[in-house]
């Protein structure tokens, strides 16, 4: 298994330093950097001339190193990486943009665990009673939850929740993690009730995508699985419908949803950060947007790069956990 792990890390090398080119390329391709922007501030804020506003943005961009080529700026984005552990420095942010990921990425990561949990959870347990109630009411019911749940855009459902809290409920404290009095006291029960207070919207839609996928994979694959001859063979036995069920055939039409782990944490990633841009939260989400335009490279890349590390990352657990459920992956896979 150690070894299968190595080669799975291994191979993940070259295509995380492919990523790293053509997302660099990408963030570096429109027109314009930082220092057009301190440019287009100091005219429109600070009332100066074209003439003297361009001049300190030129020397803006000298100073650093916004004038270089493409190809250099990257090499020493990556050399500062790994040599010194250094990812950039923020020009919007006025800090490293090690210390803007530090505040960031934890939130994110955190929200998007805990749908995952709850996606996994609520999806599978959906998907079985579903399969194991074919063509009822029931069937029907989490059928068309799942439908709604994977056509519906998540922004569409964010932009709606927001609509109704603001208008209709009249909430004023969104954008928040926690209200103004718990903002820097210490952990207590009614700070954790105000933090689920604030983020139960996020948490909901990004659930919800989730939830709708592994509801429709694991009742088409559970479906299957019951007319298999070994479940046949099994209820020829003897065996009661809860043990076929749950001892033979649940764990086998989990197969496809342990390979689909690969790319959860991405997918949840991505359903925070949409449901995030919406409700302005200060995670990842909104700092990928607000550095994109205005031309913060190094905050943009970087968290770029930590979303494909994240794909990266799930494909291998996916693979261990694959392995560990099916022998023959470990034999074919070099383990």
């Amino acid at each position: 298994m150690f070894r299968f792990l190595l080669v799975r890390i291994a191979s993940a090398i070259p295509v995380l330093i492919i990523l790293s080119i053509v997302t660099f390329a990408i963030i570096q391709a429109p027109p314009g950097d930082y220092a057009d922007y301190i440019r287009s501030q100091l005219i429109n804020q600070s009332g100066a001339s074209f003439a003297a506003a361009d001049a300190q943005a030129q020397a803006y961009r000298v100073a650093h190193g916004l004038d270089q080529p493409m190809v250099i700026q990257y090499f020493n984005w990556i050399k500062g990486i790994v040599t010194q552990g250094d990812f950039g420095y923020s020009m919007f942010y006025n800090k490293p943009v090690a210390d803007v990921v530090a505040e960031r990425l934890p939130r994110t990561l955190a929200l998007a665990l805990v749908c995952h949990i709850l996606a996994s959870v609520l999806g599978i347990t959906f998907g079985v009673w579903a399969a194991t109630r074919q063509y009822s009411w029931i069937d029907s019911l989490l059928s068309g939850i799942s439908f709604l749940g994977m056509t519906v855009p998540r922004f569409l459902m964010a932009l709606i929740i927001v609509y109704l809290m603001v208008f209709q409920f009249n909430v004023a404290e969104i954008g928040s993690f926690f209200s103004p009095q718990y903002g820097g006291a210490p952990w207590s029960w009614a700070k954790f009730v105000d933090l689920v207070h604030h983020v139960w919207p996020v948490v909901a839609i990004a659930t919800f995508g989730g939830l709708a996928y592994n509801m429709r994979v694991m009742r088409g694959n559970l479906l299957d699985t019951l007319n298999a001859q070994y479940v046949e063979t099994a209820r020829a036995k003897g065996l009661s419908g809860g043990a076929v069920v749950m001892r033979h055939a649940v764990p086998n039409a989990l197969h496809p949803l342990v390979m689909y782990q690969g790319v959860v944490l991405p997918y949840m990633l991505t359903g925070e950060i949409e449901t995030a841009i919406i409700f302005s939260l200060p995670t990842v989400g909104p700092a990928i947007v607000g550095s994109m335009a205005i031309g913060d490279v190094y905050v943009t890349a970087t968290f770029m790069m930590v979303l494909s590390a994240t794909l990266i990352v799930g494909n291998i657990i996916a693979d261990m956990l694959l392995a560990m459920l099916d022998p023959r992956v470990r034999t074919y896979g070099g383990a």
